[in-house]
């Protein structure tokens, strides 16, 4: 089995369709189409029935998926390891954080970077998503959760809080929340439940019984803009939100205590341009 083949597969077997296969891949739509064609010739198997939503695996399909897995795992072990023995200083290193961290701190670690090791290019990828780094979809992460998988290696950045915020306009309109009445009778701004799930009951430990959601986002900074243009109350962390002169806190004792760590996987410790990355993003954590 050819590994372009082997991965164009999984980019079909994972996203159900050609166009998301070579979007995921950087890839044509004809190229991925091709390339299918040939390996199930190769294989003499057919691996996918083409349905009107979309590419549905076989029974042929589900059995290539395992060895082709394999390969990806083997093909992405040799990549870190090689990376992991690179003493250069340039070169493309990924990372993936939310848009909140970004704009906090991590930007703020890109432009010390560029001026010390202008030849280190950095691709950041800005997404709510849990990104694998087995699979090299980024270097570098900087989460709020810390990895279980034993193959990862994380470094505590802090710990923060969230609170309730809501703008002047709301508040003058809406009156300020009582604390015996909680958010009841009130417009909330949360985050989709693939977000965070909690929000679905709670914000900063407030039962949000009796409120109304008025809109859910899947970004940090939409969660600010939310709040400041007055659609409602929202959870927003406090060393950002606190900072706001349009903003003003609600229940000031009530927050979601949440950390910050920057995960790798241990086989790119040694790599010369992601330590640099690294200690870059650590050293400009507030």
């Amino acid at each position: 089995m050819d590994w372009d083949d082997a991965r164009i597969f999984l980019g079909i077997y994972r996203a159900g369709t050609l166009r998301g296969a070579a979007a995921g891949l950087g890839i044509d739509q004809a190229t991925a189409g091709r390339r299918l064609a040939a390996m199930e010739a190769a294989l003499n198997a057919k691996l996918f029935l083409r349905t009107p939503s979309g590419y549905v695996p076989t029974p042929a399909g589900e059995m290539a998926a395992r060895p082709a897995e394999k390969m990806e795992a083997a093909a992405h072990q040799l990549e870190r390891e090689m990376q992991g023995i690179d003493n250069r200083l340039s070169g493309t290193v990924r990372v993936a954080t939310t848009d909140t961290m970004a704009q906090y701190f991590v930007m703020d670690a890109i432009r010390a970077l560029h001026a010390r090791h202008p030849d280190i290019r950095v691709v950041l990828h800005v997404t709510t998503a849990m990104t694998n780094l087995t699979r090299r979809e980024a270097d570098l992460a900087v989460r709020t959760l810390k990895p279980t998988d034993p193959d990862l290696v994380s470094r505590h950045l802090a710990r923060r809080t969230s609170g309730l915020y809501a703008s002047k306009t709301y508040l003058r309109e809406r009156g300020v929340p009582l604390v015996e009445s909680g958010l009841a009778g009130h417009d909330l701004v949360i985050y989709h439940a693939s977000v965070a799930p909690r929000q679905a009951t709670h914000v900063a430990g407030v039962s949000i019984a009796g409120a109304r959601v008025a809109l859910e986002v899947n970004t940090g900074l939409m969660l600010m803009e939310a709040a400041r243009a007055g659609i409602g109350i929202a959870e927003l962390p406090v060393h950002m939100a606190g900072q706001d002169p349009r903003l003003v806190r609600v229940f000031p004792d009530r927050v979601h205590s949440y950390d910050m760590y920057l995960v790798m996987h241990g086989d790119l410790n040694r790599s010369a341009r992601v330590r640099a990355v690294a200690d870059a993003i650590v050293a400009s954590v507030p």
